[in-house]
């Protein structure tokens, strides 16, 4: 079991880094450069879709990893045409100066709502496609993602004390007016709480389950991808720099 959680901590960590800056770079890139990438990842994005189809139906651990791996391809191509400014919302303005409470949240809302709505139907096709098989790590993973950047969205929007804003490329920066002030967010014990939470069933989960299985890989996939959203969560509160990880990405990319 030691080795499982072992593997599992350093596939979710790195697969998790290394895709963070292979965004990163790609959505700083010349904007001349973003039809390539988009087809490159695409295509990239079928495979492993067909991956996450092949590897459902098997019931053993090595499975899980390769359909985690999947996953985050796929949810890398959705970021990717977020950044870009591909998959947005109709919404491409500042918000106005004297907007506030509901209004407010619905102008922020303008501003991302397509890409919401690609995660979700994205989310929804796992689960179908996967319904019944063994291997559940697909679309469990696919919504552990979509929740975790729902939270984090959510406080971002009430404000948080410290915000990464060069990790959005220029040509997003309207969105830096829709975040809240730099106070802490009323969600953030919350989320906090409740992350914490997840993580710790999910450890408990992964202990019982057969080390073998695809239930126990994905299990402890999950739990080290929740402790990771935990601490996205807690960098914006805390004055560290999480945007210092990458920034090999973005200084190569400029």
């Amino acid at each position: 079991m030691a080795t499982l959680w072992l593997t599992g901590a350093a596939v979710a960590v790195v697969a998790w880094f290394v895709a963070t800056g292979a965004i990163l770079w790609l959505d700083r890139r010349p904007v001349d450069t973003y039809p390539a990438s988009v087809l490159a990842v695409t295509a990239l994005s079928g495979i492993a879709f067909a991956v996450v189809l092949v590897t459902a139906e098997m019931p053993h651990g090595q499975a899980a990893f390769a359909g985690f791996l999947a996953t985050l391809l796929l949810w890398g191509w959705h970021e990717m045409t977020f950044l870009m400014g591909l998959v947005t919302g109709p919404r491409r303005l500042p918000c106005p100066a004297d907007a506030r409470g509901w209004q407010r949240f619905r102008f922020a809302t303008a501003t991302l709502i397509h890409h919401e709505i690609a995660l979700a139907a994205t989310a929804l096709v796992l689960f179908l496609v996967t319904w019944g098989q063994p291997n559940q790590v697909a679309p469990l993973t696919f919504l552990l993602l979509f929740v975790m950047r729902l939270s984090t969205k959510l406080n971002i929007f009430l404000g948080v004390p410290h915000m990464a804003h060069e990790m959005l490329p220029e040509h997003l920066a309207y969105l830096k007016t829709y975040f809240g002030t730099r106070r802490r967010s009323p969600l953030m014990p919350l989320s906090i709480l409740a992350t914490s939470a997840l993580a710790a069933a999910l450890v408990a989960a992964a202990l019982r389950a057969d080390p073998g299985s695809a239930g126990a890989a994905t299990l402890v996939l999950l739990a080290v991808l929740t402790l990771v959203a935990l601490a996205e969560h807690l960098f914006l509160m805390l004055p560290v720099r999480d945007s210092a990880l990458w920034g090999w990405a973005m200084r190569q990319a400029r």
